[in-house]
């Protein structure tokens, strides 16, 4: 049964705290802030993205969500320090298909398990990536730019928001499919990789719309395709994979809201309660909207069972592209 969210005035309030059972009513939590690990960079689409879900959140708990930025290693840093934390209630990470599913197979030494060490609050949302290039370049579109890759085998920098992240996956499953040659130039997060394909120092990247979106505007770069299924609404010109001849290419990226798996259940259900209401409140519900990502009501063991399942498809996706163990 899905928790109700919290929504509304003193009245709802009221009928959530009759209809709350004894243990939630005589828990005494949060008293203070709660911290949002977020283990990637300032600027991008995950951390934008994750205070306007804080902010919401916060209302719901009555104490802030407090974004804290731990970059690293594609991610993984935070997600470490999360693993590592406190587990009662105060400490929570962004999860997304590159710390909780990719490296898994990508990662040498993983210090913490993705399954054992976390328990899923809440999806956030799925969405895609906008392949980019600086508009200096002399390819203008996909096929262009693998025809340019091919006649200069080794050449092109293809850069990434991070080693895992879905920025670098959909990159390794496009060269795969396509059959490119390249450098992988890996950065901590998606704004110093944009910074650098602005300044012409990579060729290629993989990037959400929403952060690559104000730099097509004005010119900078030129969008070339989307993986998704479907095309983005703030690139509605710009075609799919699929339309540009490469549909084996065809990806998407996705993001969780988790805790330290030993956190006590009492916690796990407020802290659900309060991850629902945010996520079904109307600032996040629009925000999210704008840049086409898919919300979902997903959580707990049902959350879990679709990160068990992420898990070996990115498997045989990075065995099959051959990407070495970092």
């Amino acid at each position: 049964m899905r928790p109700t969210a919290l929504l509304g005035g003193l009245a709802m309030g009221a009928a959530l705290a009759l209809a709350a059972p004894a243990s939630l009513l005589a828990e005494d939590f949060p008293t203070r802030p709660v911290t949002w690990v977020v283990p990637y960079s300032p600027g991008g689409i995950t951390d934008t993205g994750a205070r306007v879900i804080a902010e919401e959140m916060g209302k719901a708990l009555g104490q802030p969500v407090v974004v804290e930025n731990r970059p690293g290693s594609g991610g993984v840093v935070g997600t470490e320090f999360v693993a590592r934390a406190d587990a009662d209630g105060y400490t929570l990470i962004y999860g997304t298909q590159g710390t909780m599913a990719a490296a898994v197979s990508l990662r040498e030494e993983l210090r913490y398990d993705p399954l054992a060490d976390f328990h899923p609050l809440h999806f956030i949302g799925a969405s895609h990536n906008i392949v980019v290039i600086p508009s200096d370049r002399p390819y203008k579109t996909v096929q262009e730019l693998v025809d340019y890759a091919k006649a200069h085998p080794g050449e092109l920098n293809f850069g990434s928001a991070g080693v895992g992240t879905s920025s670098h996956l959909s990159m390794e499953l496009f060269r795969e499919v396509a059959g490119l040659e390249g450098a992988h130039v890996p950065y901590k997060g998606s704004a110093p990789a944009l910074n650098d394909l602005l300044a012409g120092r990579i060729d290629v990247l993989f990037d959400y719309a929403v952060s690559s979106s104000p730099h097509a505007e004005a010119g900078g770069l030129i969008a070339i395709a989307t993986n998704g299924g479907e095309r983005n609404v703030l690139f509605p010109d710009t075609p799919t994979m699929a339309e540009a001849g490469f549909p084996d290419a065809t990806s998407g990226s996705w993001s969780m809201i988790l805790a330290p798996a030993a956190t006590p259940p009492e916690r796990i259900e407020i802290l659900t309660r309060a991850a629902h209401a945010a996520m079904t409140s109307q600032a996040v519900v629009d925000y999210y909207a704008r840049y086409g990502s898919e919300l979902r009501e997903l959580e707990g063991e049902e959350a879990k069972a679709f990160i068990a399942e992420e898990i070996d498809i990115w498997a045989k996706v990075i065995e099959a592209a051959g990407v070495p163990k970092q």
